[in-house]
Parts: structure tokens; sequence; C-alpha cells
């Protein structure tokens, strides 16, 4: 990575005398330290014998550090942002790794701990924000991937700008990954569908785009560009719509994908569009979900590794993104709160996928079934701590059968 941005905009900070109590850069700051407790087990239960893997489970915990300081003042203010990951091995085997709670050894043994800590430094200018550092990018086209023990991080140079009003507009250039489950850094792989390609590797992820927001704000279109350099490009646009009718919320979420080749082609031709649609209805504390997708050419939809994918039935055991998959989602969210539990959340969900080309002769098919339940203690001594369970069964006729529960408690402190 070129740190020529970072130092150019960590000198210009330190030679300013913007460092007295009142400036903006102290007065505004703030740090949390989240401590999470994290079991993981995921049965693939249609691998028989003494040679593979059968099952992967670990039991970790992770410490995250999140410092953000404000901006010094002036026209243009600098600060810093600094993250701190901490990942501590509790149980697990040679047996029983790969479950991306923590990396592997070349002996075939899970790290005792691995650690990272790393800075972003900004720059603000009215409504616009430079950051080069360790970034985290939240897009259609990059989905954030926080979903085990620490949180995955890019390595570049972001721009987002909010000038105009519902308009929001950014653009990047990430040149390597800090994956979830790693220390260090390195260069970028894709995914297709649940395929991870690590046969070939970018240094250069690059993206635009943006987002309008209208109608008082229950209504958005988006437009997106991502290019994983030499490996594929990809374009998106998405609407999404919330309208109150009587005591009842309808929403919709809709998006479209396409994807091809890039550059050196190091994976060969890719060919892939991807179309979602996910409706909504809210009334109290229910909400009922449904969803169509379909992934449409000659490819699985490409991503990049190990981030969820962007789609609306991407759950995180399965993706239902295969070559020419067509997927649907019925899914049922209660908020206790409605009930006199606030806190109190459960979710269960089903999806079944057809149509998939295995490219072995016969049609891929599969299916799951999701129960999630999470409570965050909303006061008192133990405020700050959640705790979620979910289980998961996924059947599949081309693909590993899969039995999975998660446990996670987090805790966080909000330091100052």
């Amino acid at each position: 990575m070129n740190h020529t941005p970072c130092v150019a905009i960590g000198l210009s900070l330190l030679s300013q005398p913007l460092f007295a109590e009142e400036s903006g850069f102290f007065k505004d700051a703030t740090a949390t330290l989240s401590a999470r407790n994290y079991y993981f087990s995921r049965d693939f239960s249609d691998i028989v014998g003494a040679n593979p893997q059968s099952k992967a489970e670990e039991w970790a915990q992770g410490f995250i550090l999140d410092f953000k300081s404000g901006y010094t003042p002036g026209t243009v203010g600098f600060g810093v942002d600094a993250l701190g990951l901490l990942g501590i091995r509790l149980d697990s085997s040679p047996d029983r790794v790969n479950t991306g709670l923590l990396p592997v050894h070349g002996d075939g043994r899970a790290a005792s701990e691995y650690s990272r800590i790393a800075p972003t430094f900004k720059a603000r200018v009215s409504k616009t924000e430079l950051r080069a550092g360790e970034l985290q990018p939240n897009l259609p086209v990059l989905t954030f991937s926080d979903i085990r023990l620490l949180p995955p991080t890019y390595q570049g140079v972001s721009i987002s700008s909010a000038e105009l009003q519902g308009l929001t507009v950014q653009a990047g250039h990430l040149s390597s990954t800090h994956l979830r489950n790693e220390a260090g850094e390195g260069k970028m792989n894709a995914m297709l569908g649940h395929v991870p390609m690590r046969q070939a590797q970018s240094d250069a992820f690059n993206y635009a785009g943006g987002e309008y927001a209208f109608n008082a704000n229950q209504s958005s279109v988006s437009l997106w560009y991502g290019q994983l350099e030499d490996i594929y490009h990809q374009g998106f646009v998405g609407l999404k719509h919330s309208k109150p009718v009587g005591d009842w919320v309808l929403s919709t979420n809709l998006g479209y994908f396409n994807a091809r080749e890039d550059g050196d082609a190091l994976l060969g031709r890719i060919d892939n569009q991807a179309f979602y649609s996910l409706f909504t209805a809210r009334l109290g504390g229910h909400s009922i979900h449904a969803g169509y997708q379909g992934i449409y050419g000659d490819s699985a939809f490409p991503r990049v590794f190990a981030n969820i994918a962007p789609l609306g039935n991407e759950v995180p055991t399965y993706e239902f993104a295969s070559a020419d998959e067509r997927s649907y989602q019925l899914r049922y969210d209660y908020n206790f709160a409605a009930m006199g539990v606030p806190g109190l959340t459960a979710t269960v969900r089903y999806l079944k996928g057809n149509n998939v080309d295995t490219g072995q002769g016969f049609e891929g098919r599969d299916r799951e079934r999701d129960l999630e339940l999470g409570y965050a203690v909303q006061g008192g001594v133990f405020k700050g701590l959640g705790i979620r369970v979910r289980n998961a069964m996924a059947r599949s006729n081309y693909r590993s059968d899969i039995d999975e529960n998660r446990v996670t408690l987090v805790y966080t402190w909000k330091l100052f």
C-alpha cells in the first residue's frame, strides 16, 4: 500500500497547534471497547469417512477498540481514527478448524491469539470527507461483512460527499485487505457463488457511486460501479421505497447487478446478471418479508472474498447465488418491545433455491431454515450486553449439507 497520502495528512495535522482541549479534535472524540465472545459450530452432516473434515467448531474471545477523533477547527478539518483488534482462542483442535474465527497455522492448528491496530487519517471540507488508511466500506458492490469474531478491513483511500440535499456520492481505491480471521493484510480474491477463487489475486478494488433519497426520504435510488482489477467489474442499480398504509408500513427493495471479466481476466470469462426483490410489511412488532432472486448468465455471482453478497436472499450459511439459480425467501421477525419486553427479538426464515447449473448434468437444488433469538439488556449494570443465538439447517444436492449453531455475547463499554 502507498502510505504517501496517510503521511501527508498526518504531517499536516501535526504541524498545526490545534490540540487545545477546546478544539474539536478532542472535544468530539469518542472511543468504545467491545468484548465479543463467539461460539461457532458447523457440522457438514453429509461428509463421512476418516479423511474429510466433517465439522468446524471453535470458541473464541475478541476485543474491538474503536477510537474516532473529532476534527480540528478551520475550513479544512483534520482527524485520525484508530481500530484495535484482538482475538484469543478458547477452544479449537486441528480436526475442527476453519470456522472463520481464528487463523490456521501451517501445522493445521489454530493460532492462540492474533491482533491488529491500524489508523485512518481523515480530512473534511464542508460535507465532503477524505479518508486514508484502514477502511470499512459498506456498499452494494462491497458489502461490509462483520459476521465472525472480528471485522474485516481494507487499506486504501476513499472520498464521500453529501453537499447536495438527499444525494450521497462515494469513490475509493483499495489496495489490500485484512481478512476477518487474520492479523496481517494481503491481496484480494474473488468468490463465484460459494466457491473461493484462490488461484487469482488482485491488489486493486475501485468503486464509485451514490444514492439519492427523495419523497421525504421514503424512496431512494442508487447507482454503483465496482472493479476487482483484472478479475471482474460489476454495475448495480437499486430502488428502495417505504410507505405507511394505515397501521402498516410497506417496503420494497429491488436491485440489479451486471458483471463481466476485467482486464487480464485472471479467472477467465465471467458473465453474470443478478436480480433480487424483497418486500416487507410491518405492523407493530411484526415484520413479514417475501423475496425472489434470480441469477442469470453463465457464471455464479462474483464478489470479493470473504464478504457476504449484497443480494436479497443472502444468508450467513448458503448464498443462493450459483449459476442460473432461482430462489425464494419467506421471513418473519418479531420485536417483543410490542409486548413490553424491549431488547428481545426473534427471526424465523426459510429459503429455497432451484434451477442451478451444476455443470454435472443435473439440476442443483438447495434450501435453508434459520432460527435466531437476540436480547440486548436495556438498563442497569449490564446495559450494553447483548446475546444472540442462531440455528441453521441447510440442505443441497450439489454442495455440502450443513447444520450450524452460533452463540455470540457482546458487551460494549463507551470509554468517552
